[in-house]
């Protein structure tokens, strides 16, 4: 570490809870509306690989987690968006037929309720990376620790997705059913009388084979390209531009090495759908089964369908939602920072 580093290094300043929670959130907003279309298009071309019939569900992501839906707005069968628009031969022509068939607001389809998971999800991931952090004693510019961030995503990214798995089931329900809260303590009821209270998880393992890695992958990558940054420059603070650019680069090298587990996620996440709204008792399939089928049927390039428009999503998404979250936190302590020093003339009169 250089003494420069050393000097410029804001030791005992931290930001709140509620500080670091607005600044975990800041991006959210922004991230889900520009990201969105991308993924839209992402999992029509993914979905052209998997049949589906009237009155399925499909899934989407909006950077930061995923979702699985039966219907928009309420309306099922012909109102889906992923029936309409024909066969896609690539990304152009998918967001061309999207926007000429169904209107260029389909690309943003279910984004509402898609925000209302991502504040959640983004505040528990995010806080829980950083108290990782704390616990395995990570600081910046500290090359030994190159593992820590590795350790603490991953973890991170397993305590937040299995937290919110069963909001996002009892979600998708309420969705694809239109049910009344009522209803839906009901459902809820019944569904663990009859399949057990871990049935509330259905669908987490290959949510978890996706994003653990994707975590691992990302803050090891970001955090190092930090810790780089930081002593070279002899800097306290990445700048805004910093941030971005290690989120797109970060981003874009994770999503080339885990696109196979996002198309399985996909694919696990259709057949969830399917089973919830029409097979009610049919046995989900093995997610070895499942890639063995697709490997068999359309060979290896199917398990890397989709990276275009997935890199063109996962960059700006991991760029934006980064660079927002460094800034805020920078904001929040350089306004604790200020206020420390306001008080200590105050402490020396007295």
């Amino acid at each position: 570490m250089t003494e420069e580093y050393k000097k410029s290094t804001r030791h005992g300043i931290f930001i709140t809870p509620i500080q670091q929670m607005i600044s975990s959130c800041s991006g959210a907003f922004l991230t889900s509306l520009f990201v969105t279309p991308f993924d839209v298009v992402r999992i029509r071309l993914q979905a052209q690989k998997k049949p589906l019939s009237k009155g399925m569900c499909f899934m989407y992501c909006n950077g930061l987690m995923d979702h699985v839906c039966a219907c928009v707005n309420g309306q099922v069968a012909e109102a889906q968006w992923y029936r309409k628009g024909g066969h896609f031969t690539g990304v152009q022509d998918a967001f061309v037929k999207i926007v000429k068939t169904e209107g260029i607001g389909s690309l943003w389809s279910g984004l509402p309720p898609t925000l209302v998971m991502a504040i959640p999800a983004t505040v528990i991931y995010f806080s829980c990376y950083e108290q990782l952090k704390v616990v395995l004693k990570y600081q910046d510019g500290q090359r030994s620790d190159w593992w820590k961030p590795m350790v603490a995503g991953a973890s991170a990214r397993v305590w937040a997705v299995s937290l919110i798995s069963p909001m996002e089931m009892i979600r998708t329900k309420m969705q694809s059913e239109q049910l009344t809260y009522k209803q839906i303590r009901e459902a809820v009821r019944r569904t663990i009388n009859n399949r057990g209270v871990l049935s509330l998880w259905r669908g987490l393992a290959p949510t978890l084979m996706k994003d653990v890695p994707f975590s691992a992958f990302y803050w090891f990558s970001y955090e190092n390209m930090k810790t780089y940054v930081l002593l070279t420059r002899g800097n306290a603070d990445m700048t805004f531009l910093d941030s971005f650019s290690a989120g797109a680069f970060s981003g874009t090298m994770t999503a080339i090495l885990t696109q196979p587990f996002d198309v399985i996620k996909t694919h696990r996440q259709i057949e969830l759908g399917e089973i919830m709204t029409h097979a009610r008792n049919k046995e989900i399939t093995s997610t070895w089964v499942l890639m063995k089928n697709l490997y068999e049927v359309h060979g290896v390039k199917a398990l890397y369908t989709g990276l275009l428009p997935r890199i063109a999503k996962v960059a700006p998404a991991c760029a934006i939602m980064i660079s927002s979250y460094e800034y805020f936190k920078k904001f929040f302590r350089n306004l604790n920072e200020s206020k420390q020093a306001q008080s200590e003339p105050k402490r020396l009169d007295s």
